[in-house]
């Protein structure tokens, strides 16, 4: 046995500090450590209550602890875990029928994470176009301020620097172009292009939406020149914008989608999402995971999938939306010298700051969490809220009661 361990390291008592003695630096997590969760109620090691407008960024759209989603897994666990990919099972066929029978798709890809099922998409789209057309074909078109994954290939792909300063070289063949620029689209996207991967509504980047004229321009250009549009969906899909995926309200059918997030309600799955045509060029072996497409996490994702494509759980999320636009159009209103105007989609939403407080949305969020409201930011310069698509008409305005509070202490504090 390690002499580092002793025989109570399971229940021995852990803080904020453990972080900072035991993990990679590599987030900066609040200094509460939450410990149960129900719905969009959270408590911390204190016992001191918070509503969650976080949803763990987009993920556990059906709440925490859901019964169902509960319920699902506990009967999974007690039947099959684990198999590896030289065998299938019932619920990665049940989850991928799901899914193809409600998309465009007719094939179906999973892996663990959004950044795995970018890497995937991405790989599939060269392989499809050196097969296809040669390898002079090897071009990857993104958009600037956009974020697919953490991977070497998906930081490369997004379009922030700050991810990338360090882990240089890159792999090569990537260009980036402004969000929403169609002339800047049409003069990067030419024949040597194999495919152009884009949020319809930017996450990370400051929640954008995509105009539905501009991803038309990217469906037409790359019709054009033979490359692949993907849709990254990591974000944006599985009800967070009032349709199952984001693309369906555009008009624009991607060849590839991606997803994760939302689809395991905080268990670890992604997805990569494709037509016939494409898929074949991914043949045995070209591509693999070990975790991918196991019982447990496509069992979470079937009853997730199952939940909120109903038209009724759908139209109660544009609901909802409203309802909380509205509030923080009159936030805006009645606070012009903080924030500018709300954006987003559906239950993915973005309130900037305005000119004289760029730089401090963290700043505000961490007084509204001091008050028991857990917001996100996008950047540096946007609150963000994703919290659950089942938050109530009373937890709405809970939220915005906190908020104007917190709002209050923040600019006397200014």
């Amino acid at each position: 046995m390690n002499a580092k361990l002793d025989s109570g390291v399971t229940t021995r008592p852990v803080t904020r500090q453990t972080f900072d003695e035991v993990l990679v630096p590599t987030y900066a997590p609040a200094a509460m450590v939450p410990v149960r969760a129900a719905g969009l109620d959270v408590w911390d090691q204190e016992g001191k209550h918070y509503l969650d407008f976080t949803s763990g960024i987009a993920v556990s759209s059906l709440g925490h602890c859901n019964p169902v989603l509960v319920d699902a897994m506990t009967k999974q666990i007690n039947t099959l875990w684990h198999l590896g990919n030289g065998y299938t099972n019932e619920p990665v066929l049940r989850l991928a029928s799901a899914l193809t029978e409600a998309t465009f798709a007719d094939r179906a890809f999973f892996c663990n994470s959004g950044a795995e099922a970018n890497e995937a998409a991405l790989k599939l789209a060269r392989k499809y176009a050196h097969t296809k057309f040669g390898p002079h074909k090897s071009r990857i078109i993104s958009c600037l301020s956009s974020f697919h994954g953490r991977t070497l290939f998906t930081v490369s792909v997004g379009g922030q620097p700050k991810y990338t300063e360090g882990f240089e070289p890159l792999p090569q063949e990537i260009n980036h172009i402004p969000y929403n620029d169609i002339d800047a689209a049409r003069a990067a996207i030419l024949d040597d292009v194999a495919a152009v991967i884009v949020e319809p509504i930017q996450g990370e980047g400051g929640v954008i939406p995509g105009d539905k004229d501009y991803l038309q321009a990217l469906r037409e250009l790359c019709d054009k020149t033979g490359a692949l549009l993907i849709f990254d969906e990591v974000q944006s899909g599985v009800g967070r914008t009032g349709t199952l995926y984001t693309y369906m309200e555009t008009g624009v059918t991607p060849d590839i989608l991606t997803s994760a997030k939302a689809l395991g309600n905080g268990y670890p799955i992604g997805a990569m999402l494709t037509t016939n045509a494409i898929a074949e060029h991914f043949n045995v072996g070209s591509h693999g995971t070990t975790y991918g497409g196991n019982p447990l996490a496509t069992t979470v994702a079937l009853n997730v999938i199952e939940t909120i494509n109903q038209p009724a759980f759908l139209a109660r999320v544009k609901d909802a939306s409203a309802k909380i636009f509205a509030n923080l159009d009159k936030l805006s209103a009645d606070y012009p010298q903080l924030f500018g105007k709300a954006r987003g989609m559906g239950l993915l939403i973005g309130l900037p700051m305005a000119e004289g407080y760029k730089g401090r949305a963290k700043d505000l969020t961490k007084v509204a969490e001091k008050m028991g409201l857990m917001l996100l930011v996008a950047g540096f310069d946007v609150v963000r809220l994703a919290p659950a698509l089942i938050v109530s008409d009373e937890q709405i305005l809970e939220a915005d009661r906190i908020m104007r509070a917190a709002v209050d202490e923040f600019l006397a504090a200014a």
